[in-house]
C-alpha cells in the first residue's frame, strides 16, 4: 500500500511531517526518482519539458522537497530560456553557492532549508529591471495557487 502524499511537498506523510530527512536514503523514500536527481543530486530537467515553463497562474511557489515558499508568481517572467524564471526570491528562502562544474563558473541555487537544488541564478542579462535571472527546474517547485 502507498504512503499518503504530503500536501506541501508531494511527498510520502511522516509520523512529524515538519521534520526534514536526514540522510539521502530517507528522501528517497520522500522524493520521485527525478525529484531525486534534481533535488538532491544537483540534476537538471531538459528544457521546455517542465511543468511551469509556461504557467501564468497566481500563487506561490515552494519547495517540492521540504514546502518552503520560495518564488512568488509576481516574480515570475518568460525569459525563454526552457525553465521557469523569476527575478526574485523570497528574501532568505535561497542560498547561492559557486558552482563551478562543466567546465565555468555559475551561481547554483538552493533551498535555504533543505538545502535541495533548484537551479541557477544568473545577473547581467537585461531581461528585467532586477537583472537577475533565478532559473529553476520546474521539478524543484510547487506551485500553491492564491484562492480564488
Amino acid at each position: 500500500m502507498r504512503r499518503p502524499r504530503h500536501p506541501a511537498y508531494g511527498g510520502p506523510v511522516s509520523p512529524d511531517e515538519n521534520a526534514l530527512p536526514r540522510t539521502e536514503d530517507e528522501w528517497r523514500v520522500r522524493l520521485t526518482p527525478e525529484e531525486f536527481r534534481v533535488l538532491r543530486e544537483a540534476g537538471t530537467e531538459r528544457p521546455f519539458t517542465g511543468e511551469y515553463v509556461d504557467t501564468k497562474t497566481a500563487g506561490v511557489y515552494h519547495c517540492r522537497a521540504c514546502g518552503l515558499e520560495l518564488f512568488s508568481s509576481d516574480t515570475k517572467f518568460d525569459s525563454h530560456c526552457g525553465w521557469p524564471s523569476f527575478d526574485d526570491a523570497i528574501p532568505g528562502r535561497v542560498k547561492e553557492i559557486q558552482d563551478h562544474s562543466l567546465g565555468m563558473a555559475r551561481t547554483e541555487i538552493r533551498c535555504a532549508r533543505c538545502d535541495s537544488h533548484l537551479g541557477h541564478v544568473f545577473h547581467g542579462e537585461g531581461f528585467t529591471p532586477k537583472d537577475t535571472r533565478h532559473c529553476v527546474n520546474s521539478v524543484s517547485i510547487r506551485l500553491e495557487p492564491n484562492p480564488g
